[in-house]
């Protein structure tokens, strides 16, 4: 079983656009409502695939009572964590061409008390579970090493530790040398402060990850595709996509895939990719199953170090 934590989860609001014009009046050609979260969409993703998985959730307020009731009707197993504060709402703005434009509330700040109950639930829940996932955004006034002493409490306990998160968060779980961690283009540059224009940079990224303690590496690079640096092997693969929807929970998808293949080598990383593919093709944030998915599109190839990556990919 895998099991979940999303400290800063949402109810996610996709509106579908035909254009994104600033000032203008726009009619919605659809709109779609999540369940949000990174945490909460792994969970997602591995329930949509028939993987056992438990999202451990913190919710208040209408938006978190409302978010709770989404993931039951979805028939996600989880245990819920009530909070002073109340749940955020995100909205995301998707054009035709795929893009999207995000915009997410900070959240609701959790109390030491809070946390602790969270981190006890995560316990209670993980059993013999072979990983926890700890993912998504901090709220408010939470501590940046919040990670790091989750991680290290979680490894302490036995259990494979997954992190998916940026900023400061990130580099401070690092210290705690977390079995996995998923970053995207963007977070591997800013975690090592280096410039990411080519597929060498990335592995070198990634290298510095692993060299400051992170165990196995799996790097989503957008269009361009996915690197996985695990023991002494770096694997590279891309997947093509005819029809792009919505990338909101792609990585999540990733991630989810990679657990759900065992977390190790080529075959989890095609994984990964079709089912982050998937993901893509699909409106809102909704998470992709076995009827989407398309291993055969996967591709892993030799890493050419010299191979440009697209602007923002």
């Amino acid at each position: 079983m895998i099991v979940t934590l999303t400290l800063n989860p949402s109810l996610d609001r996709t509106i579908e656009v035909a254009s994104l014009r600033r000032g203008a009046v726009i009619r919605a050609a659809a709109t779609h409502l999540d369940p949000g979260g990174k945490g909460v969409n792994v969970s997602r993703a591995l329930l949509a695939n028939r993987v056992r998985s438990c999202a451990v959730v913190p919710f208040g307020g209408d938006e978190g009572r409302r978010l709770v009731s989404l993931l039951s009707a979805e028939g996600i197993e989880m245990v819920t964590v009530p909070v002073a504060g109340a749940t955020r709402s995100n909205v995301a703005l998707a054009e035709p061409d795929g893009t999207v434009t995000k915009i997410n509330e900070p959240g609701t700040a959790l109390s030491p008390a809070e946390l602790e109950a969270l981190a006890a639930a995560v316990l209670g829940a993980a059993g013999s579970a072979d990983w926890v996932v700890a993912s998504g955004s901090l709220p408010p006034r939470v501590p940046v090493d919040v990670y790091a002493r989750l991680c290290e409490r979680f490894t302490g306990a036995g259990i494979n530790v997954a992190v998916d998160t940026s900023g400061p968060a990130f580099v401070h779980a690092l210290t705690q040398a977390p079995a996995l961690v998923k970053p995207n283009r963007e977070e591997l540059s800013e975690a090592t402060g280096m410039v990411i224009s080519c597929l060498g940079d990335a592995i070198k990224a990634a290298e510095s990850l692993r060299a400051r303690g992170a165990g196995t590496v799996l790097a989503s690079l957008g269009a361009d595709g996915a690197i996985l640096l695990q023991g002494d092997q770096v694997w590279f693969g891309r997947c093509a996509l005819a029809e792009p929807r919505s990338s909101v929970g792609a990585g999540d998808a990733m991630l989810a895939g990679f657990l759900a293949a065992g977390a190790c080598g080529q075959e989890a990383l095609v994984e990964a990719l079709a089912w982050a593919t998937a993901a893509v093709g699909l409106p809102g944030s909704r998470m992709p199953g076995p009827d989407d998915i398309r291993r055969d599109d996967v591709r892993v190839i030799a890493a050419d170090p010299t191979l440009p990556l697209r602007s923002g990919g």
